[in-house]
This record gives C-alpha cells, sequence and structure tokens, in this order.
C-alpha cells in the first residue's frame, strides 16, 4: 500500500458563531468526532494559536487543521479471490463469500476481505485515523452477499454518515425455524453484550442500544420460512438476534440457534433435521443494496441471487418432499 503523508487542511470562516468542531466537520471529510480528537492533540489552529473544540468563530479566521497519517494495519496484501461488481475512483461493491471474515481480528490474522482489497488496490481510505481499508459496514463471517467498500476519505466520510442517517438500504433473505406469527413483522428490541456470554449479543432492555429489523414473508415450508429483512439499524448480529429473541433462529445458526430443529414436532420433525443437515451455515445474505454515490450523487442498487449453496437448500425445502 502506498505510504500516506500528513495533510494540512487551511479553512477561511465564512460564518460567524459556529463551533470549532462543528464548522471544520461541516466543511471537510472529517467526522465531528475525529475533529475533536484532532483538537484535544493540539493539531488544530485558529490564527496561529491552538484551538479548543468550544471556540466560536468569527469572519475571516483561519483555521489550519494538520491531520496525522493513519496508523497502518499489520494486515498484509493476500492474493485472494475477489469478487468485485462495481468499482470507480471512489468505492467498490463486492460479493463477500460466506466463511470469509471481514477484517483481521484475534484467530483471524488472515484470509480476510481486508487482506483481499489490500492485494485488490492502493488506494483506500484511512478515515478515523486508522487504515481501516474502506470497510464501511460488515457481514458476519458466514452471511454471504454485497457489502460497499470506499476507497477515498471523502467517500468513506459520505457513506458512513449516509448509513448513521439510515439512507443505505441493505435488503436480506434469510430462512428461519418455525413460522412467524405474522407478516410482515417488526421487532423493536434493544440489543448489547450478553451479559453471560460476552461473545454473544442478545436483547439487553436496560443497557442495550436501539435495533429495528423488519420481516417479510416470501415462501412458507413445512418448518421453516425464507424471509426478506430489512435493517432499520446496524447492531452486531442484528437479524439473527431478534430472530433468536421471538422464537424464530436463523436455520444453520450456530450460535443463536444451535440445535433448535430437534425441538419441531409432528410431520416437520423428520424435514427440519433433514434441513438442518443439508444447510452448512446460517442462511442469511445480503442481497440487495442501494445508496446514493457519494461524489456524483447517482443511485447505485445491486441485487445478487441466492449462492448456490443456500440456493440449493431452498429448493429442496419448498419441495415439500420428506424421504
Amino acid at each position: 500500500m502506498k505510504e500516506i503523508e500528513e495533510r494540512v487542511e487551511v479553512l477561511i470562516v465564512r460564518q460567524a458563531g459556529d463551533r470549532l468542531d462543528v464548522y471544520v466537520a461541516g466543511n471537510s471529510d472529517l467526522s465531528r468526532a475525529r475533529v475533536q480528537a484532532l483538537v484535544a492533540d493540539g493539531r488544530v489552529r485558529v490564527d496561529g494559536h491552538v484551538a479548543r473544540k468550544a471556540d466560536r468563530l468569527e469572519v475571516g479566521q483561519e483555521i489550519e487543521v494538520r491531520v496525522p497519517p493513519p496508523e497502518k494495519l499489520e494486515a498484509q496484501p493476500e492474493d485472494l479471490e475477489l469478487d468485485v461488481l462495481f468499482e470507480d475512483p471512489s468505492l467498490l461493491v463486492v460479493n463477500k463469500p460466506s466463511g470469509m471474515v471481514t477484517h483481521p481480528a484475534p484467530g483471524h490474522p488472515t484470509g480476510t476481505l481486508v487482506n483481499a482489497l489490500l492485494a485488490h488496490t492502493d488506494d483506500l481510505s484511512g478515515i478515523g485515523g486508522k487504515l481501516r481499508p474502506g470497510i464501511v459496514h460488515r457481514l458476519d463471517r458466514y452471511t454471504s452477499g454485497l457489502m460497499v467498500v470506499a476507497k477515498s476519505d471523502q467517500a468513506h466520510h459520505a457513506l458512513s454518515e449516509a448509513l448513521q442517517r439510515r439512507e443505505i438500504k441493505r435488503l436480506y433473505i434469510a430462512a428461519s425455524w418455525g413460522h412467524l406469527s405474522e407478516s410482515p413483522l417488526e421487532v423493536d428490541a434493544p440489543i448489547g453484550r450478553d451479559p453471560v456470554e460476552r461473545q454473544r449479543m442478545a436483547v439487553v432492555e436496560k443497557k442495550g442500544r436501539h435495533a429495528v429489523t423488519r420481516f417479510r414473508v416470501v415462501e412458507r415450508w413445512i418448518g421453516a420460512e425464507l424471509l426478506r429483512v430489512a435493517l432499520g439499524t446496524g447492531r452486531t448480529h442484528q437479524i439473527r438476534v431478534h430472530l433468536a429473541h421471538i422464537g424464530h433462529p436463523v436455520v444453520g445458526d450456530a450460535v443463536y440457534g444451535e440445535g433448535w430443529e430437534r425441538g419441531i414436532g409432528g410431520k416437520a420433525r423428520q424435514w427440519a433435521r433433514m434441513l438442518g443437515q443439508k444447510v452448512g451455515r446460517q442462511f442469511l445474505h445480503s442481497w440487495r443494496l442501494s445508496f446514493e454515490h457519494p461524489v456524483s450523487g447517482e443511485l447505485m442498487r445491486f441485487e445478487l441471487p441466492l449462492p448456490p449453496d443456500l440456493q440449493t437448500c431452498a429448493e429442496w425445502a419448498r419441495k415439500d418432499c420428506v424421504s
């Protein structure tokens, strides 16, 4: 990856009365939190004097912002297969396969999407102070499908802000055990770290973060259903946690739904056991992604059908045959 040097931005105040951090964030590709961190490090000056984030500005003042180069990751480029559906100077849209971790983490230092991206291009964003190669949002390891990756700080900032404003639309296909009580169904339940098992997420009423997921049944099978899922928020494991919370975990989910099919009784028991054996991973796929291009403003929309492994399971399930 090419070396990234410190950059210096100079802004001339055109409007009086704004707080320093608000003004700089609104007139650059830096987030307000990033501006505040730079101010705390003494990297922002107003008319040559070290600034404070709450300083009120006057027309004509000169603001100098010194942005240090992002901290480098230990991740190395790896020549891994990367399915790129779209690419321009600002961003990429990729199809992440099941089994690939999004970025390096304990236990997964290599073989990640980040490693593949580093080999694919030198132009990846370093917004936020660390060289996080373009990652705007994540997919779980065993979730497949569409992701958008930023190639510039400007694109990363714009896409991250759009994600927070819920302007990036992400739709998923999932299979869940049992049958929902109603369709469409909205689940509004806060999500946080499981207080007992810290590696898991859970619905946590008092300390959880606001989370909303909307489900619609598109196919009703013997002991499960195929759902279209829309995210109202973007919490870790949100779809999986919400479905498990209402008693209909994702088919094949080894964390939140392991062995759940054994609880299905009657004529559906054998069918559910067979489906559980056929599904080799969680039945969850990011199939549609739409957003406004951060530079051109063009509406970008991408769709991906179910990958072969999930498509094969769905074709078997909809036959309603038990052998």
